[in-house]
């Protein structure tokens, strides 16, 4: 196999102390990992350091313009970007060095197997949950949408093997009031789109999103985990268009 290109790994954190290390630690393998911090209180600064992570600084822009500013801190132009509490599996690993030793596409999508209730998930909206993380960064950028930021791509994409593991340590509170913050952004970027959402489509839309995933993705598989993870989605839905029509109301009013 030929020499891969060089990879730098970006990591975003805010009070990651716990998460940080075991995901410093599967990132090894890159040529530099890069960690832009902005403004932890507890020892992610540190435990970076320790790591041989290069630690900056940038006050919170949002979650894409903070992942883009990572990425345009990178030494080489091959970046794998991950979370804090997520973890690049051995499979990944290997696939990673393989795709990048002759590139065959501009970005590489990722399945990404979420830990929830203490499982980890293996059907619904759980996984394979496809995540586009490694791409080059002169044909790629990540989108500055307030919530759900994506990496967008001038160029072909191909999905590689091996999962991006997602354990994150928030216990089932945090993870619903993170929940509800997510849903006011989608609803507030949705509305300065000009977007409305009708009776119906509030109606229908939780519905459809639990028989796509409970039902025909196989959700029930993963046994109580999988229904409490598949209830919050719907409930996000109906929430996202509930808040969505709240705006529209307070503009006709």
């Amino acid at each position: 196999m030929p020499p891969r290109q060089p990879l730098s790994v970006t990591i975003i954190t805010l009070n990651a102390a716990q998460q940080i290390a075991a995901c410093l630690a599967s990132a090894a393998f890159a040529d530099e990992i890069v960690v832009v911090d902005s403004g932890s209180v507890d020892d992610t600064v540190q435990i970076a350091q320790q790591h041989g992570a290069r630690v900056l600084h940038q006050d919170w822009l949002g979650y894409g313009p903070q992942k883009q500013f990572a990425v345009e801190q990178a030494k080489h132009d091959w970046v794998l970007c991950v979370d804090a509490d997520e973890r690049v599996s051995e499979a990944l690993r290997h696939s990673i060095e393989a795709a990048l030793s002759e590139p065959q596409a501009h970005g590489f999508a990722m399945a990404r197997c979420n830990k929830f209730l203490g499982r980890w998930l293996r059907h619904g909206e759980g996984y394979p949950d496809w995540s586009l993380r490694l791409f080059h960064r002169a044909h790629g950028r990540w989108s500055a949408d307030p919530v759900h930021e994506k990496v967008e791509l001038d160029g072909p994409a191909m999905r590689i093997q091996g999962d991006l593991l997602h354990e994150s340590s928030e216990d089932l509170a945090a993870y619903l009031d993170k929940q509800n913050r997510y849903t006011t952004l989608a609803a507030e970027a949705l509305y300065k789109r000009g977007k409305r959402v009708s009776v119906v489509q509030l109606m229908l839309s939780p519905l459809l999103r639990f028989l796509k995933f409970y039902v025909l993705r196989l959700g029930f598989l993963d046994g109580a985990a999988g229904l409490v993870h598949i209830s919050i989605g719907c409930h996000n839905s109906l929430m996202k268009y509930a808040k969505l029509m709240a705006l529209q109301q307070g503009r006709d009013a």
